[in-house]
């Protein structure tokens, strides 16, 4: 347990390390400060402009950022939908894959990858070719990362702007943050994956004979390119059906160390550029130790969970502090659990184990995590924009409790932006709850059920809080290729996705309108360790009262029910 413990330790001190220097530069990106590396992306981005009729000068207010981001992500699906269809036609495809059949497979996946959900009803490896990995699915994991950066920044802007009507160009800063920031992080993890054993390559699938003397068929593939986006944009999105688990995904202990490393990199770096551009460090972070908290509670619940195991296997003579049940052994259940806890924290969805196959408890705070909104480090921009709705939430109460009009960066919080906040927070959760609802009364979704009792409850609400939480990691024992899920599951990404974003950029909009009061002596301050307690409380509070429920009848009632001897 010690080496496990020094494990997690100096995975957070290399976090910090690494997102500090990166959340600098993101700021000097997004506020057009000079960079190093302008002499090669400035005539790039010049180029882009022009080819696309962008006037980078011209600003939005909020509703035109908004509806530029939705047609963009509206084309984005549709062109991923019409290329999946179609791939049959279409050059790099040497297993000879058809279209993606059927069509609402094909519309559930382009809806998944343009939300930066990358739920995945099918096997990578068996339903695309090499040419929809690459041009359809590769490319919105950079588009949708962006995207999710992009509202970000703009929400920082309406926080730290003073009386201004615009919040930004959302065209600028989706061309800023893909080219300036995912694409050269992403070539680096590429270059590391293929030293390190993972595939890139065009080449057939190879027909190999085992020792047995058994055929077996090897996917081959642009592997590594892939995975290396799939992580720092917190996508998740597998090339193959194993995932992360998959040893030319994730080969060795180093790669997967590295993995969840570039999950919550770029999402730690964001706060750290919030700070830099608030020009109040400490606010970034106070917001900072509010996640590091928070996910040190959830990884110490999943690790102990898993540590201690199932006793029906040690009864039957596994030994049990080790048991190794969906897990692969070059990662432990150290690395496991590690990865399990950071990408439902992080909205990435990747695994390197079987969710699955986690004793109850250890399955449940993966779970609540993505119940909470993903607001632990969270996806990329998403994340950040996410935990805001809560900062915002969390100082209306402290005023009420003063008795005080609430303010943030010295800003007032008023009714438009408690509003806006409380509906991000529930759109989400409502979403959840409906769409389990519905599916646990109907026979399209019971019937996809492979295990009973309280664990298939937990397989359908893992699903809709992995869709509507934008994750896409799914307990593997709901068999989700159906017409039912595919269109239920991308409704709830839907609503998951937007219904966030559209209520953060009004608050953008509503809050850069307004003057900076210095602050007074009756001003609440949000830097300290008060307030970071009063958030972590607030989002773990609101989870509660919303799920606990559900929790109680899934996976809490399945870990009694494990400790006197059934499992489901």
């Amino acid at each position: 347990m010690m080496t496990d413990l020094m494990m997690y330790a100096l995975y957070l001190v290399i976090l910090l390390l690494l997102a500090w220097p990166l959340g600098r530069y993101m700021a000097n990106v997004f506020t057009m400060e000079k960079t190093i590396f302008d002499p090669v992306f400035q005539p790039l981005e010049r180029f882009i402009y022009r080819l696309t009729g962008v006037n980078p000068e011209q600003e939005m207010n909020w509703r035109q950022y908004a509806a530029a981001l939705v047609w963009f992500n509206v084309a984005g699906a549709a062109a991923v939908f019409l290329l999946e269809m179609s791939q049959g036609l279409l050059a790099w495809n040497p297993a000879g894959m058809p279209g993606v059949y059927p069509w609402h497979l094909a519309f559930n996946t382009a809806i998944s990858f343009m939300t930066n959900t990358n739920w995945q009803a099918y096997g990578g490896e068996a339903t695309m070719s090499y040419f929809t990995q690459m041009t359809a699915l590769t490319v919105q994991n950079f588009a949708s990362a962006a995207v999710g950066m992009a509202v970000a920044v703009a929400l920082i802007r309406g926080l730290t702007r003073k009386k201004a009507a615009a919040i930004g160009n959302f065209w600028v800063d989706l061309v800023r943050g893909t080219f300036r920031i995912l694409l050269p992080l992403s070539i680096v993890f590429t270059l590391i994956l293929v030293q390190q054993g993972s595939i890139q390559n065009l080449s057939p699938y190879l027909t190999v004979h085992t020792l047995e003397g058994a055929e077996q068929t090897l996917a081959m593939g642009p592997t590594a390119s892939q995975e290396a986006i799939k992580i720092l944009g917190t996508n998740g999105g597998g090339f193959f059906n194993a995932n992360s688990a998959h040893p030319f995904e994730n080969p060795t202990p180093l790669t997967n160390f590295l993995q969840v490393i570039s999950i919550f990199l770029i999402p730690a770096g964001l706060v750290f550029a919030f700070g830099h551009m608030a020009r109040e460090r400490r606010q970034g972070y106070a917001i900072l130790a509010t996640m590091m908290l928070l996910f040190c509670l959830m990884l110490a619940g999943t690790y102990l969970s898993e540590m201690n195991g199932n006793p029906i296997l040690a009864g039957l003579g596994i030994d049990q502090p080790t048991s190794m049940e969906g897990k692969e052994v070059r990662f432990g259940i150290a690395g496991s659990a590690l990865f399990a806890t950071v990408t439902t924290a992080a909205s990435c969805g990747a695994v390197n184990a079987m969710h699955d196959s986690f004793t109850p408890l250890g399955g449940f705070f993966p779970l609540l995590q993505m119940k909470l909104g993903e607001v632990i480090f969270g996806g990329v921009g998403a994340g950040f924009y996410g935990i805001l709705l809560f900062v915002v939430l969390t100082v209306f109460i402290v005023g009420l409790m003063v008795g005080r009009t609430p303010e943030y960066l010295g800003k007032k919080i008023e009714a438009q932006e408690t509003k806006m906040a409380t509906l991000g927070i529930l759109i989400p959760a409502v979403t959840i709850l409906i769409g389990s609802a519905i599916a646990v009364v109907t026979g399209p979704g019971t019937s996809a059920i492979l295990n009973p009792g309280p664990h298939g409850l937990s397989e359908i609400v893992y699903a809709f809080a992995s869709a509507a939480g934008n994750n896409g990691s799914a307990f593997a024992g709901l068999s989700a290729n159906s017409p039912f899920y595919n269109l239920l599951l991308a409704a709830a990404m839907l609503f998951g996705r937007f219904g966030v974003i559209i209520p953060a950029l009004a608050i953008a909009g509503s809050m850069a309108e307004k003057k900076v009061s210095p602050p007074g002596p009756g001003t609440f301050p949000t830097t300290g360790w008060l307030f970071v307690l009063l958030l972590a409380g607030v989002i773990i509070i609101v989870g509660a009262l919303t799920f606990l429920p559900v929790l109680t009848l899934g996976p809490v009632v399945e870990h009694l029910l494990m400790l006197q001897g059934t499992m489901f």
